[in-house]
């Protein structure tokens, strides 16, 4: 496993403790790898996100394509139990 080795200013590094402390994670470690992956996750939903939008800009929808989606979309909620 590849370690990282980095240095937080005392206020974080009493904040990830706290969280340790209150078995919100295990330990420091926990904490940051959690942060990562969070980190990278979000990162990877907005490029995803950029990626639909320009498909959409690049290529929208025409007319015909949008044509009844209103009264299709009236009809499946009318279907509902609610």
């Amino acid at each position: 496993m590849t370690q990282f080795v980095t240095r937080v200013d005392e206020d974080l590094a009493q904040q990830v403790d706290a969280l340790v402390a209150s078995g919100t994670v295990s330990s420091r470690s926990e904490a940051v790898r959690l942060g990562l992956v969070r980190l990278l996750d979000e990162n990877r939903r907005r490029l995803v996100g950029d990626q639909i939008a320009l498909g959409y800009t690049s290529k929208p929808q025409t007319e015909e394509e949008l044509a009844g989606l209103d009264d299709a979309t009236r009809a499946l909620i009318a279907e509902e139990p609610w």
